[in-house]
C-alpha cells in the first residue's frame, strides 16, 4: 500500500480532491527555533512579566516608563475617588430652614450616613439667637453634617415656648438624642465650644476639643469656692445650677 504521506504526483491529486488530508507542513530548525521564541514571548506579554536579567537596555526604560504610568493611573484614580468621597461628604455646609412639609423629606429621608441638627427656635429667644450663630460656625466646620432650623410652632403646631431652644439629632432618619429648654444648655454663658462638645458626645461630629469646655468653666469656679466656706459636699448643687 502506498505511503499516504509520500510525496507524489498522486497523493497531492487525492489531496486536491479532499480524498487525502492536507500534508503537514515541515519546518526546518531554525523555522522550529523561531517560532518556538515567538511563543515564548507571546506568553510573557499575556503574563505581564519578565525576567530583568534577560531585558535589554531599552525593554529596562520601557518597562519603568510603563510602571511609572501605571502607578500615576493608580495615584490619580485614588486621588479621584477620595476627591468623589470628599464631595459627598461635604454637601451641606449652611444651616437650612424648613417648615412642617419639609420634615420628612430634610429630616426623615436626609439618606444614608446623614447626621441631622435641628433646632427649633423662636428669634426673640436670646439663647434660641445664640445657638443659631453657633449652627452657623458649626456648618462651615462639618459640612458633613446637616444642619437645620425651623421656627417652633411652624414646624410643631402649639409647640410651648418654655422648651425652647429644642435641638433634635437624627441618624439616618432616626432620632437618637435631644436637648429640650434652657436648662440643656445653660445661661447666656454658654459657649460654641460647648455646643460643638455635647454634639461630639451624642456622635454627630468628630471634635478637635480635648476636654469638655463647660467642666473646665466649672471646676474653676468650684475650686474658688471651696476655698472659701463653701462645702464640698454640695459640689452637684453648684454644677446643676452653672447649668441653668
Amino acid at each position: 500500500m502506498q505511503d499516504p504521506n509520500a510525496d507524489t504526483e498522486w497523493n497531492d491529486a487525492l489531496r486536491r480532491h479532499g480524498i487525502l488530508p492536507p500534508k503537514e507542513k515541515e519546518f526546518t530548525e531554525d523555522e522550529i527555533v523561531n517560532i518556538l521564541e515567538s511563543t515564548v514571548q507571546e506568553k510573557l506579554r499575556e503574563d505581564g512579566k519578565k525576567a530583568l536579567e534577560d531585558l535589554s537596555l531599552d525593554e529596562l526604560d520601557l518597562v519603568e516608563d510603563e510602571e511609572d504610568e501605571r502607578v500615576l493611573l493608580e495615584y490619580r484614580q485614588k486621588r479621584i475617588e477620595e476627591m468623589k468621597a470628599l464631595a459627598a461628604k461635604q454637601r451641606f455646609g449652611d444651616v437650612r430652614d424648613i417648615s412642617a412639609a419639609d420634615y420628612v423629606a430634610q429630616v426623615n429621608k436626609a439618606g444614608e450616613g446623614v447626621w441631622v441638627v435641628l433646632h427649633l427656635y423662636k428669634q426673640e429667644i436670646p439663647l434660641c439667637t445664640m445657638i443659631n450663630n453657633y449652627l452657623y460656625s458649626l456648618s462651615a466646620k462639618f459640612p458633613e453634617v446637616k444642619f437645620l432650623r425651623s421656627v417652633a410652632d411652624t414646624c410643631i403646631a402649639n409647640y410651648p415656648d418654655k422648651n425652647l431652644p429644642t435641638l433634635f439629632i437624627y441618624y439616618e432618619g432616626q432620632l437618637k438624642e435631644k436637648f429640650i429648654g434652657p436648662d440643656a444648655f445653660g445661661n447666656l454663658n454658654f459657649k460654641a465650644d460647648e455646643l460643638e462638645w455635647m454634639l461630639s458626645e451624642v456622635g454627630v461630629l468628630k471634635t478637635d476639643l480635648e476636654s469638655n469646655p463647660r467642666k473646665k468653666v466649672e471646676d474653676v469656679l468650684l475650686s474658688s469656692l471651696r476655698g472659701s466656706t463653701y462645702n464640698e459636699g454640695d459640689d452637684w448643687r453648684l454644677r446643676k445650677k452653672l447649668r441653668r
